[in-house]
């Protein structure tokens, strides 16, 4: 008889077959969407809730998503915003193609709003308006570029914990930083 790590192999044996199968059947709860999106900085909200960004570094991500029939909804502040229904099979991956269309933007003075978090797929809104995620404007040279004026600014982690809440004015040519 053989030994692994202390176990008859027959016994070994039997533990990875049922370890196998718990873990399929676990994992056929849930299917995955892969997002091909234009621009790939749009979020990307599921039944309402933000999952992440379409693409980092131009790549698609790909999210776990539990099986079965899901409102997704693509929003960037500079597009229009996507709706539309998308089916997930257990075990199987559902691919999300689209381009959205450009928006007329605002016209300068513009102030900047700069934010810092750990979580760096962390949704920020403005005003309740997503605008896109937090490691995008956590730089001296980034930001979201917005017209002068008072804003509530709420960072939401996207594994979980408290959300920031802050109250901020934004000066026409200069930084407010969100912490």
């Amino acid at each position: 008889m053989f030994f692994i790590h202390g176990l008859p192999a027959r016994v070994a044996g039997s533990l990875a077959v049922l370890l196998g199968g718990a873990l399929t059947l676990c994992g056929q709860s849930n299917g995955y969407l892969k997002t091909s999106v234009n621009p790939g900085r749009a979020g990307v909200f599921i039944d309402g809730k933000y999952v992440g960004p379409a693409a980092n570094f131009r790549i698609g991500r790909k999210y776990a998503i539990p099986a079965g029939s899901h409102e997704v909804k693509l929003v960037d502040p500079r597009f229009e915003e996507y709706t539309g229904q998308i089916n997930i099979e257990a075990g199987k991956t559902a691919k999300l193609s689209q381009t959205l269309k450009p928006i007329t933007l605002d016209k300068p003075p513009f102030g900047r709003i700069r934010t810092i978090h750990p979580d760096k797929f962390a949704a920020v809104y403005v005003n309740d308006k997503f605008y896109g995620h937090a490691d995008e404007f956590n730089n001296p040279w980034q930001g979201i570029l917005i017209k002068p004026g008072e804003y509530d600014v709420r960072i939401e982690p996207t594994s979980g914990g408290s959300p920031i809440r802050q109250h901020v004015k934004v000066e026409a040519d200069k930084i407010t930083t969100v912490k």
